[in-house]
């Protein structure tokens, strides 16, 4: 097995607003109530890039941001691995519906923002990095399969890795198809050198046969199986819990990602 240190948080969803709000709901300082979610943040970006930036793109933004500055590390030197199932849904919708119009009116801007790495485009931008990045989907197991991702990266690299996941709901009628209760987004800092700043340390190791880790509180396991994204919540409860702790998260078919937690 190998080992990874957690030196940054990000996280945003109804009722969990930031890593510090999030962790008082984890451990059980107040109850989890799925209250409005403030409007993500894109400030990070130029004016102009900000203007034509979708909600899906502030959200992975606004958690990669999250994350970073409580790393305390320059984001320009930071190589990325973004995450999630389905993209920018509401940029989908637009196109699919332009497409049915007889002039078939598709906006290069709705057109810009339909490639699965846009927020990573973003990202760049925003922080003028030129590291690696990978953007990829795994249906209702991309948050896993974005860990994976992000620790073979580190371990090869000998270096940071930035991991951002995130989903919204679909519009109708896609959401009709394919139904996502809430949005959700996480970030993490992953570095395979121990430092002060680390949060938690993991250990990941692949099993064959594991049941998939739940949570206790009804309210927190609707959002986590409402939500691909959602899925790393038990890894965010075992990190804000600050206790040693086993993990397991779904990987398709191939079986489960078991995390060994450290304090």
């Amino acid at each position: 097995m190998n080992t990874l240190h957690i030196e940054g948080v990000g996280l945003m969803a109804p009722g969990l607003a930031g890593w510090p709000d999030g962790r008082a709901v984890l451990i059980g300082e107040r109850p989890y109530v799925a209250e409005a979610m403030p409007a993500a943040s894109a400030a990070l970006l130029p004016a102009n890039e900000r203007r034509r930036t979708t909600a899906t793109v502030k959200l992975a933004l606004h958690v990669a941001q999250e994350a970073i500055l409580q790393a305390d590390i320059d984001p320009s030197t930071v190589p990325t691995v973004l995450a999630s199932s389905g993209g920018d849904s509401e940029v989908v919708d637009r196109i699919c519906a332009a497409l049915i119009l007889p002039d078939r009116p598709v906006s290069p801007t709705h057109f810009h923002h339909s490639v699965h790495n846009t927020p990573a485009g973003y990202w760049a931008i925003a922080n003028r990095c030129t590291a690696t990045s990978l953007s990829l989907s795994a249906y209702d197991d991309s948050f896993a399969a974005g860990l994976m991702e992000a620790a073979a990266l580190a371990w090869t690299d000998r270096t940071r890795v930035l991991l951002v996941a995130y989903d919204l709901p679909l519009p109708f009628p896609l959401s009709e198809r394919r139904e996502i209760v809430a949005p959700f987004a996480v970030a993490l800092v992953l570095n395979p050198a121990p430092t002060e700043r680390r949060l938690a340390t993991l250990r990941l190791e692949r099993r064959a046969d594991q049941s998939v880790s739940r949570l206790d509180d009804a309210r927190l396991e609707a959002l986590r199986l409402g939500n691909p994204a959602a899925r790393g919540l038990p890894l965010l409860w075992a990190i804000a819990h600050s206790t040693a702790s086993r993990v397991t998260l779904s990987t398709g078919e191939s079986g489960g990602l078991e995390l060994e937690i450290k304090p």
